[in-house]
């Protein structure tokens, strides 16, 4: 292979931006307009603006291509690429032979009555790590905490503002979450090195928010329906990739022995064939994370001939500018993301865009990286769970049907206090140790 092309010296150029303003541009227009964001497909922005960078892009039209090709196709991305595929087989597989509503039965068959809204909210935590996606275990408690709401005397937008919270608690931490593979991976770092930065973070908010429901729920009335049948053997797929996550165990293989395992246990329920267990792995893949591969692929060689123009060391230059230490170079980055993720309402969307930059800046200030991956996923998440247009809180509100999004905004509690958490780790510098390290 000729390297030739990775000799010149990059020089900084805000005009290479342009395919990201457009991006944003489209983004804005679309909302102004429409007053949805989600109506413009991301796939179909990416499009656009992969195509704008390659037509304002130096060289001839073959380097051009080839350098969006070498970007699309480089280590990060399709390692990326294939734990996308492999976490979406493993939650279609999951979610087919009922492990979904086997956890769900299980934490409230678990958990006391008596502490309705702490449950709902620890329940929504646990189901989210569980499957990696807040939408997912927003779409399985909402239905159940719209049946307890009156049942307790509890307002509505209060019950979906605790199980919008829970299910931004996995957003964040769970294994096989989308931010958390973006994060990790962008910033080169181990999922559990990740995981543990990010627990020292939040666990202090969460753990103060899990009193709070607690009090909040004394003196309510508790008519909360007892669970009495639940298929333990269902949630082993679930215990056995985190156990295996945190034991630090190759992510591929966690995720391989996920899908092996929600399988086999399918085989023995009445009903679910090899066929069905194929066709739920094909759903998982295709339509789960079928345009996220996309996205993914596009935004690496975008960013890519991006980079190689100088846009991605002009937009370093900028921000760093006026900073002069580490303090102020976390607080760009959780800026940043935050920022981006306002204008996509796609917290893995604006760890795609900003991953790449938030490395750049946290090695020019000796920022370790496993905390670069946490508070870009953390800050994301404190974000994307406030938004009003965002997808939780529109999925949550369309489910409720009488709700809508606004009035739910003010009890969205978690992601405020993360991002509390979050500021309060970069002021403090917290945490300073993890396995022995020193955490810069």
């Amino acid at each position: 292979m000729n390297h030739s092309d990775d000799k010149p010296v990059i020089k900084p150029n805000g005009r290479a931006l342009l395919p990201l303003c457009i991006f944003f541009a489209l983004y804005i227009t679309v909302f102004i307009v429409t007053g949805d964001l989600n109506r413009l497909p991301v796939s179909v922005a990416f499009v656009l603006t992969s195509i704008v960078a390659l037509l304002f892009s130096g060289g001839s039209i073959n380097l051009r291509i080839a350098t969006f090709c070498r970007g699309a196709a480089n280590d990060t991305i399709m390692l990326m690429v294939v734990i996308f595929i492999l976490a979406g087989a493993f939650a279609g597989s999951a979610k087919a032979m009922g492990a979904v509503d086997a956890t769900v039965n299980a934490v409230l068959y678990v958990l006391p009555s008596g502490m309705i809204p702490a449950s709902i909210f620890v329940a929504a935590c646990f189901i989210s790590m569980s499957m990696g996606t807040s939408c997912g275990t927003i779409a399985a408690l909402t239905p159940i905490a719209v049946g307890l709401s009156p049942q307790i005397g509890m307002d509505l937008p209060a019950m979906i503002g605790i199980v919008i919270g829970g299910s931004m608690f996995g957003d964040n931490l769970s294994f096989i979450s989308d931010t958390t593979i973006v994060a990790t991976q962008t910033q080169q770092v181990e999922m559990k090195d990740k995981f543990i930065v990010n627990v020292r973070i939040v666990w202090p908010m969460t753990l103060l928010l899990v009193l709070f429901y607690v009090y909040q729920g004394y003196g309510l009335h508790h008519g909360m329906h007892v669970v009495e049948d639940v298929k333990w053997i269902k949630i082993i797929p679930y215990l056995v990739v985190l156990g295996l996550a945190l034991s630090q165990v190759n992510v591929m293989i966690v995720l391989l022995a996920g899908i092996f395992l929600s399988g086999v246990i399918g085989l023995f329920d009445a009903g679910f064939t090899v066929w069905d267990w194929a066709k739920a792995v094909n759903t998982g893949i295709v339509n789960d994370m079928g345009e996220l591969i996309i996205v993914t692929l596009l935004a690496g060689g975008m960013f890519e001939v991006i980079r190689r123009n100088g846009g991605v060391d002009w937009l370093v230059d900028r921000i760093t500018k006026n900073i002069r230490s580490k303090r102020k170079a976390e607080a760009s980055i959780a800026a940043l993301v935050a920022c981006t993720d306002i204008c996509t309402a796609n917290n893995t969307i604006a760890l795609i865009i900003t991953g790449p930059v938030a490395r750049k800046i946290g090695a020019m200030f000796g920022i370790d990286p496993r905390r670069t991956a946490s508070l870009l996923d953390t800050c994301s998440c404190a974000m994307q769970g406030l938004l009003p247009y965002g997808a939780q809180v529109l999925i949550a509100a369309g489910i409720a049907g009488s709700v809508k999004p606004m009035e739910i905004v003010p009890y969205l509690y978690y992601p405020v206090l993360t991002g509390v958490a979050a500021s309060l780790a970069i002021v403090f510098q917290y945490p300073r140790k993890y396995a022995g390290r020193k955490i810069t």
